[in-house]
């Protein structure tokens, strides 16, 4: 399959036009949504936000989406990353979000917490066998306190991984957004003891002013070597 290209960084400033109204924090957001290539390049590829560059960019250095895989994505509002792994072959994705996310041509979106146990039994039934690749993009509010926003990010982390344990394929693979200082030991420990390859990846589409970081893991295997 064709390979969209990454877009160029852009040479030229857009001003925000007027900052009647708007906080400092507001203008300093629209100017830089304004003159952010990913963005621009989103509009124009049909994808709902520049994070969908971020696993196309983590799938082009680790190929992480076979020809017709089964893939849950975990967080999946607004759809980016959904998008592009329809897009580049799986056969089959199924999302869930506590938000309401509009349907994605070629994929099943859930509404629900993903933690609760019926929410994981609707999410295996939709999908309809062992999982390929699970993805989880899940990020919480974040507090502005580092050590605050670096526990609750790992909880999420940990769970999406406690569910991938259970719902992936021998040989499948997981994705998961973590801050800066990487996944914790124990997490760590764990993915290196049930997956092949264990790395942590920070795509070029996420900001370089944002503590993200994402863990990624290959070669699953479903006992224990």
């Amino acid at each position: 399959m064709k390979r969209r290209k990454e877009p160029a960084p852009r040479g030229l400033t857009v001003a925000v036009r007027t900052a009647k109204g708007r906080s400092g924090g507001s203008q300093r957001w629209l100017s830089r949504q304004l003159n952010d290539p990913y963005v621009a390049a989103a509009k124009q590829q049909g994808f709902r936000s520049r994070a969908a560059f971020k696993l196309a960019e983590l799938d082009e250095r680790f190929r992480l989406i076979r020809r017709g895989a089964l893939v849950v994505d975990l967080g999946v509002a607004p759809g980016g990353w959904t998008q592009v792994a329809v897009q580049r072959g799986a056969g089959r994705v199924v999302g869930v979000d506590l938000l309401v996310v509009d349907p994605v041509p070629g994929a099943v979106m859930l509404q629900g917490d993903f933690i609760e146990p019926e929410v994981q039994e609707r999410l295996v039934a939709e999908l309809g066998g062992k999982a390929d690749l699970v993805l989880s993009d899940m990020a919480p509010n974040t507090t502005g306190h580092a050590a605050t926003d670096h526990l609750r990010i790992m909880a999420l982390a940990e769970a999406a991984l406690e569910f991938a344990v259970e719902v992936l394929a021998e040989d499948g693979g997981f994705v998961a957004k973590v801050f800066q200082g990487g996944a914790e030991k124990t997490m760590l420990e764990r993915l290196k003891r049930r997956f092949a390859a264990v790395r942590h990846a920070k795509p070029p589409a996420s900001r370089k002013e944002s503590s993200e970081l994402y863990v990624v893991a290959t070669g699953f295997r479903v006992t224990r070597g």
